[in-house]
């Protein structure tokens, strides 16, 4: 099968900005939203955050009301993801080794 970008759709390719609201710091753990890393200077909207920002997967309209940002430190690197909080994902995250980053230390620096 054939991708849309390859026949020239204008569909076809998301904008990296449309792809996730929350990124972390491979390196240090630290979570921040694609917003903060644009005001402390990090990334523009038009480049992607550099390394060691990675996006989190999940829902780019999450929020932090709703879901839980989540962090793991797997062989000295750390990742992300998001989960609906109170749920039984959220739950078996957390009994894996998974930790809950708290919304007021989500933050560019």
């Amino acid at each position: 099968m054939r991708s849309a970008a390859r026949h020239g759709s204008d569909t076809a390719a998301v904008p990296w900005v449309g792809v996730s609201a929350f990124f972390i710091d491979t390196s240090t753990g630290q979570v921040a939203t694609l917003n903060q890393l644009i005001a402390a200077g990090v990334t523009d909207s038009v480049e992607p955050p550099p390394r060691p920002w990675h996006p989190v997967r999940g829902d780019r309209d999450a929020s932090m009301l709703w879901y839980a940002v989540m962090r793991k430190q797997v062989r000295g690197v750390f990742i992300g993801t998001l989960c609906i909080r109170h749920q039984d994902h959220h739950a078996s995250l957390l009994a894996s080794g998974w930790e809950e980053v708290p919304m007021e230390q989500v933050q560019a620096m």
